[in-house]
């Protein structure tokens, strides 16, 4: 698969601030946890063609490395690709406002709520629909990395070590991502393959 930088991402599709806006305000309120990215490509590569799915991935890499949610660090990478900052801004508010609106109404309203039975069970859906999707997401756009078995390898190595061994997070992004890094360095025969 081809990287591409999101640096080149600009596309000859003219988007506006206030469909940027509603179209990140419909991510952020129809979708919750690990499942907003399977939102953030069905609408912005599948449905709307702002972006190819290889430049999705590159963006998806990029707000991984960054501080905060992979998600909000996505509104501001398409938004300023589209829009330059003030579209990094307006994307940003359409996709944190749905759930910052959600999050305050269930802090007033939690005193009463916190030993209901049925609020209990609904929170209990709401985390195996999360997984669900998380699942769904991960084969989605991962794919063609689960062909290659030391890909998934490292996938395998990852959940048993979090999932049985309790081994720290950091612990396994460190020693997994120096391997996967290793793994796909750039080979001397595709070094090649660019001079010529």
């Amino acid at each position: 698969m081809g990287q591409v930088h999101p640096a080149s991402m600009k596309q000859e599709t003219r988007v506006g601030l206030g469909q940027l806006f509603l179209k990140f305000l419909v991510i952020g309120s129809v979708s919750f946890g690990g499942g907003i990215i399977a939102y953030l490509q069905r609408m912005l590569v599948d449905e709307m063609h702002w972006l190819t799915k290889d430049q999705f991935l590159a963006a998806l890499e990029v707000s991984q490395t960054l501080p905060g949610t992979n998600s909000a660090n996505m509104s501001v990478i398409v938004g300023d690709v589209f829009c330059g900052p003030i579209g990094a801004v307006v994307a940003f508010l359409g996709m944190t406002l749905p759930g910052a609106i959600l999050v305050f109404v269930l802090a007033v309203g939690s005193g009463a709520g916190r030993h209901n039975p049925i609020a209990h069970a609904a929170l209990m859906g709401v985390t195996a629909g999360a997984v669900g999707i998380l699942a769904a997401i991960t084969f989605r756009t991962g794919k063609e990395q689960f062909v290659h078995f030391p890909d998934v390898l490292v996938v395998a190595v990852t959940f048993v070590g979090m999932s049985f061994l309790k081994i720290p997070l950091l612990v396994l992004v460190i020693v997994l991502g120096g391997i996967a890094v290793f793994l796909h360095r750039p080979r001397q025969a595709a070094k090649a393959t660019d001079r010529v």
